[in-house]
């Protein structure tokens, strides 16, 4: 009988100790939500109206969400605009955040000539100020606010930032008894794996609460997404940096809402969406509130935001990029690609990349200057230069920039500049097959990640240019008399015939009728003593040879007519 209660005692014991080995490898949930609850009492909510709500220390996240969606909901609208045929979600970076949604509560309109969409803003002061996605109101005719107890007010806009994509409408303060603003967070102290709460009007759904977490920081958002038309399809548009990503379901009327933390406090403003269907995938953007509070007092104090602008175009140096200029391949920071002109980098002397080669499939633009260092913090990927000057930068600061050149470190000091309003650019017409039409349209503007080169077919006659028409006003740029043809050059391929024939590419980017043009490269004029006046006509040309002939091109170089001879190669086969 002792054998037995021994042997049962044994069996206990063990039991008890597995289970005590479980408990220390898998915390349980109230060993986690304990934590939680302590974190949740060291810091107020927000402030909402002249008072501070704070969220009670919580036993359980749920108590802890149900708080949190009490204090913030308040200061969460839902937003109703007419705009013009065609103009809903015009500028939606990846989200239809504000088309007409199915299942909304409001019926469509029967005229053509509009069309009405649904978004989200929030509160941001007690003078009536709110909050949205430029991409929401953009083209709107009409707006109205629905507050989170029905009332329903019309709204106007203050100012807009289609590059940040935030806007600021206003409502009447004294018709709302008691406007709720949120506290604003610091987005730079985000982490991944955060806790997050977005609120907002998916489908028209008001007061829509969803939870997730953190799932990834310092994305790019396109700032505008192409229209329909086709030179705006390929018109250069910069990116909104320092993008945070969740996982916390957002979906079309989220945008213009708010992400919180779980202080209630906003961390970012979503705005777009990573999705095949247009619905929730798990992935979305929001603009972190870094930016927000930027933005937002410059907007309702003037109408308009100045960004910070240095005037270059790049992307990260790569190991195979960084190998092809001789460097380590470690080595990681900005490549410049192209300069502005007038721009504050030009003035600074910053270069920009003059040889191209085909690195992993790709043809890349090398050569130019790679910024390694800004005011003393390391910049490793072309993002790090556009977030520090998204989170630090002001018009007119003087940066000091540290580069490598030719392999060599300096520093050059940089006085930043008001960035030129976003303008559509129009590809130039028929450049080499598998080149780009315009090298610029490739070459991403601050903080875009480079495209890759489309698909081109082996066995064709192959040149190595990329050009453009010259028009009058490139003519004049040259100091070329106003009526002369031909082809300017824009990029020439490394290890091309025409870089073996010495033909020169462009050094300086202008702009002409909205598209960027690098200047001062050799105008092609006659093949063969047969005139080219247009890219097209150098297309065609181009094509109707066979690799392995040779062709005599008459330039223009510095004003002054000199021939080349050249014997084409077969286009090298290239991957995406």
């Amino acid at each position: 009988m002792k054998r037995v209660r021994f042997v049962t005692f044994a069996l206990l014991l063990i039991v008890v100790l597995a289970l005590a080995g479980c408990t220390s490898v898998l915390p349980t949930a109230a060993t986690g939500l304990a934590g939680l609850a302590a974190r949740t009492e060291a810091a107020p909510v927000a402030a909402v109206g002249n008072a501070a709500a704070r969220i009670a220390p919580a036993g359980d996240l749920q108590a802890t969400l149900e708080q949190i969606y009490e204090a913030a909901n308040p200061a969460v609208v839902n937003i109703r605009v007419v705009q013009e045929a065609g103009s809903a979600g015009r500028n939606a970076p990846n989200l239809p955040g504000s088309p007409s949604l199915p299942g909304s509560p409001f019926k469509q309109p029967q005229t053509p000539r509009s069309s009405e969409a649904l978004g989200s803003g929030f509160v941001w002061d007690k003078q009536g100020h709110i909050v949205t996605n430029n991409h929401v109101v953009d083209g709107a005719n009409q707006i109205e606010v629905t507050f989170a107890d029905g009332l329903t007010l019309p709204a106007a806009v203050v100012g807009a930032d289609p590059e940040s994509d935030l806007a600021v409408i206003v409502v009447d303060p004294a018709k709302v008894s008691n406007l709720q603003p949120l506290a604003v967070a610091d987005s730079t102290q985000v982490k991944v794996g955060q806790f997050t709460v977005a609120i907002g009007n998916p489908f028209g759904l008001e007061g829509t609460m969803t939870f997730g977490i953190v799932s990834a920081l310092g994305r790019s958002l396109s700032a505008s997404s192409p229209s329909s038309d086709s030179a705006a399809r390929n018109t250069p548009s910069y990116t909104i940096p320092d993008i945070i990503q969740t996982d916390a379901p957002v979906n079309p009327g989220n945008s213009g809402g708010v992400l919180l933390d779980l202080d209630g406090r906003l961390i970012g403003v979503p705005a777009a969406i990573e999705s095949s269907t247009g619905g929730s995938a798990g992935i979305g953007f929001a603009i972190p509130s870094a930016i927000v509070q930027q933005v937002v007092p410059a907007l309702i104090e003037t109408g308009r935001f100045e960004h910070p602008w240095i005037g270059i175009s790049g992307g990260t140096l790569t190991s195979q990029v960084a190998a092809a200029m001789g460097l380590p391949e470690t080595q990681r920071g900005a490549l410049v690609a192209d300069v502005t002109a007038g721009s504050p980098a030009e003035k600074a002397g910053l270069l920009g990349s003059s040889k191209q080669v085909t690195a992993d499939g790709q043809d890349v633009r090398i050569g130019g200057d790679v910024i390694v260092a800004v005011d003393g913090q390391a910049v490793r990927r072309f993002e790090d230069l556009t977030t520090y000057l998204a989170r630090q930068g002001k018009v007119g600061q003087t940066l000091k920039l540290t580069l490598l050149r030719n392999g060599k470190e300096m520093s050059v000091s940089l006085t930043l500049a008001a960035r030129p309003n976003a303008q559509p650019a129009t590809r130039s017409s028929g450049a080499q097959p598998g080149q780009p039409a315009n090298p610029q349209d490739q070459t991403p503007r601050q903080g875009q990640p480079t495209q890759p080169q489309p698909k081109t077919a082996q066995g064709t006659a192959w040149l190595g240019v990329s050009g453009v028409t010259v028009t009058p006003e490139i003519a004049q740029a040259m100091n070329l008399s106003a009526d002369q043809k031909g082809v300017l050059v824009q990029s020439v391929v490394t290890g091309s015939p025409a870089e073996k024939a010495g033909l020169l590419a462009g050094t300086a980017s202008q702009t002409f009728n909205r598209q960027r043009v690098m200047v001062g490269g050799d105008v092609i004029v006659k093949v063969d003593d047969k005139p080219v006046e247009t890219i097209e006509a150098l297309v065609t040309l181009v094509q109707g040879q066979k690799p392995g002939d040779t062709l005599t091109l008459a330039i223009l170089r510095d004003g002054k007519e000199v021939k080349s001879t050249t014997t084409l190669a077969a286009r090298p086969t290239q991957t995406p």
